[in-house]
């Protein structure tokens, strides 16, 4: 595929490589997945000096404007360090449900103050029977007088024990996996009812268990139309996922860089093992793998710049399915080329292993989005 940068992205790019170099060394990450937080607020007021978080939203809120190829360009740099700031969280998922179902006076009200880095989001949208269903939602919102009360369970709320409001799929009507009669909430973190159970993941993230229990909320809560939120959390997921795919390139590239530099100086028998063949061949099939991902990474991105949403949910369930494959091909060959040294905390590869253990399975693995793809077909 024939994917040349703009000069603009060109400089983004840059802007994300150099913010990784200078900040994300495999001991400094480690310092930071050890921390309370997981992350650095200050690493996150540099993201909105730099104008990061405003990215890809409009500039009539203070945003860049910018397309999902640009999102792409910056999560790919990010997953090359296994960059720990709430991005995703925040600006992926949380910002862009307030941009696509909020009102003006929500959009306006939550937008500049996340683009400034003074707010933090998390979506609360999986539970324990739901599994890769965006749709299987049993947490309800009744009405009561002119606002709601939300009850229910949500599991692995990423960064949902740092988020300042926490968006919550909850059904206001229609059976528990209806597509029909879904409505989303913005509800504060310190709202009464809300009980949060933070912990970190097994790839170095943070990530909380949320129970509602009779919280009550106005009706300035509601984004967008009630019960006919879902249509707009699948547009936000299938960009979601294919920024997660741009992110698990990027770890890819750098896994495979580790492991064949690990190559060159690791020696058995007095000369590098590099010079196997049979692990050249192994290092080979790693590379195809992720160039293989990166260029159907690039063509979700483009897809989802046009109107066409078959077209679009297609391409981003058959990249998916590729990286997805890929992810975990490349993952577990990077840690058997190094050893049982390649599992161990001090060293980088065994971070990669996780974190590209974790995109393979988050929003659907492999298998769903092939059969995502083949119904969409």
């Amino acid at each position: 595929m024939d994917f040349e940068l703009s000069d603009e992205q060109t400089l983004l790019k840059d802007s994300v490589d150099r913010f990784v170099q200078e900040n994300y060394s495999p001991e400094a990450r480690l310092k930071l997945t050890e921390t309370d937080l997981g992350f650095s607020r200050d690493h996150w007021k540099t993201m909105a000096e730099l104008g990061w978080l405003g990215m890809p939203f409009s500039e009539e809120v203070g945003g860049f404007g910018g397309s999902p190829v640009d999102t792409m360009i910056m999560m790919e740099s990010m997953g090359r360090g296994l960059v720990l700031e709430p991005f995703f969280s925040t600006v992926i998922l949380g910002g862009a449900l307030v941009a696509e179902a909020g009102s003006e006076a929500q959009v306006e009200e939550i937008i500049p103050t996340l683009i400034e880095g003074n707010l933090m989001l998390a979506f609360a949208y999986a539970e324990t029977q739901s599994r890769f269903n965006l749709n299987d939602v049993e947490t309800t919102a009744t009405k009561s007088g002119d606002g709601y009360v939300l009850s229910g369970h949500k599991i692995v709320v990423y960064h949902g024990d740092t988020a300042d409001k926490i968006i919550v799929s909850a059904r206001t009507g229609g059976e528990s996996r209806d597509e029909a009669g879904i409505s989303l909430f913005v509800v504060d973190r310190d709202a009464d009812g809300v009980d949060i159970r933070g912990y970190k993941t097994v790839d170095g993230q943070r990530a909380a268990d949320i129970r509602f229990e009779n919280v009550k909320v106005g009706a300035n809560a509601l984004l967008g139309t009630e019960g006919e939120a879902f249509p707009i959390i699948d547009k936000v997921v299938d960009r979601a996922i294919a920024a997660l795919c741009a992110e698990a390139v990027g770890a890819m590239t750098a896994a495979n860089e580790i492991t064949n530099e690990y190559l060159k100086t690791r020696k058995q028998f007095g000369i590098p093992i590099g010079k196997f063949q049979v692990l050249q061949h192994r290092m080979v099939d790693m590379y195809m793998e992720a160039e293989q991902s990166k260029s159907m990474s690039d063509m979700a991105a483009m897809k989802l710049c046009f109107d066409d949403v078959v077209e679009a949910r297609k391409a981003v369930s058959a990249t998916k399915a590729q990286v997805g494959k890929a992810a975990k091909f490349v993952g577990q060959q990077a840690v058997q080329l190094h050893g049982g040294m390649g599992m161990t905390d001090e060293y980088s590869i065994g971070h990669y292993f996780k974190r590209l253990s974790t995109l393979e399975m988050l929003f659907g693995n492999t298998d769903y989005h092939l059969n995502r793809f083949s119904a969409a077909s």
